[in-house]
């Protein structure tokens, strides 16, 4: 699909556009002609990170703002053609041992982005990342959109709950909402000072240390997206009407254990080394177990699937984290 016509001149908003998904989509949009709006209140551990942004940096308006800033955000939404509303807390352990804090930007940042939008731009289309744990524990495999949700955190039941604010506001207000429920994603630009944002890019940071990757279990299936093609997504979503009001899971056919995951990674790196130990307590009780999802009704719609292998994507973006590695250390 031939992206470039619909975005060139568009007015984008990014909300968390300074972190690992939103970056990327911004780099892509500069690419194919969008002007191109980046807010961002860089919470320490939430993954924002102005180097993401640095090659862009001339060719983008970055406000460092919060998405709750009510007036803030009312400004912003005016005369906008596409919104990516990706700010949000997405660390499973952080939502439990801050559940508050949790709710409050997901749930009440989203809302005052849809009031704003209701209120001063109601032609907008708002394209929102929800999550693989949304679901819960997987109840029948592959996983599609009409399987039940049962969050095991307090993330997943606050992300289900903004998507869900997302839809009623199309049902509502005929605002053209999407989400996309998004499973493991790597690549460039992402978060890798600890392992409380996804799990992957820490493995690697890890190898690269030529550290041991401590594998809880190891035998879960996961089903991995590289950054590129998540962004593909995004893009392919928010420019055909067909997807409004409606959710698309993102995902592979192609699932891997963490165990082999890992010892992939530490091949391509050529060091570091694993070992598999108990669960640790916090982290037995929130996972989710296997997870695979069926993507047949987000090719079927639009015609999106997955582009990027494992290994070449995994060696993508362990070639870029050697390159930067200070800016992301």
């Amino acid at each position: 699909m031939k992206l470039e016509p619909s975005f060139k001149n568009s007015n984008i908003l990014i909300t968390g556009g300074a972190g690992f998904i939103g970056s990327n989509l911004a780099h892509r949009l500069v690419e194919i002609g969008a002007n191109v709006e980046i807010l961002d209140s860089f919470i320490e551990g939430q993954g924002g990170n102005k180097h993401n942004l640095y090659e862009i940096s001339e060719k983008i308006k970055l406000i460092e703002k919060d998405v709750r800033n009510e007036d803030i955000v009312k400004k912003l939404v005016r005369e906008k053609d596409f919104i990516f509303h990706l700010a949000s807390q997405t660390s499973h352990l952080g939502s439990i041992q801050n559940p508050l804090n949790d709710m409050d930007i997901n749930c009440r940042g989203t809302l005052v982005l849809l009031e704003a939008c209701r209120k001063f731009n109601s032609d907008v289309k708002i394209i929102y990342t929800g999550s693989r744990s949304q679901y819960g524990r997987i109840l029948k495999f592959p996983v599609d959109e009409n399987h039940p949700m049962n969050p095991l955190d307090i993330n997943g039941i606050s992300k289900f709950a903004a998507e869900q604010y997302i839809l009623l506001y199309n049902r509502i207000y005929g605002i053209k909402t999407t989400s996309l429920r998004l499973t493991n994603t790597y690549g460039p630009r992402g978060y890798m000072k600890d392992d409380k944002l996804g799990f992957i890019n820490w493995f690697i940071r890890l190898a690269m240390d030529n550290m041991e990757i401590k594998i809880f279990d190891g035998k879960q299936l996961r089903d991995l997206n590289y950054i590129d093609d998540v962004v593909e997504a995004l893009l392919m979503v928010a420019i055909n009407d067909k997807t409004n009001g409606e959710v698309f899971n993102l995902g592979s056919s192609t699932p891997i254990s963490l165990l082999d995951l890992t010892k992939l990674i530490i091949k391509i790196t050529g060091s570091g080394s694993f070992k598999v130990v108990p669960y640790l307590r916090e982290r037995k009780n929130i996972e989710i177990g296997d997870y695979i999802a069926n993507t047949t009704k987000i090719k079927t719609l639009i015609g999106w699937e997955p582009k990027t292998s494992l290994d070449k994507g995994l060696r993508t973006t362990i070639n870029y984290y050697r390159k930067h590695k200070k800016k992301y250390w």
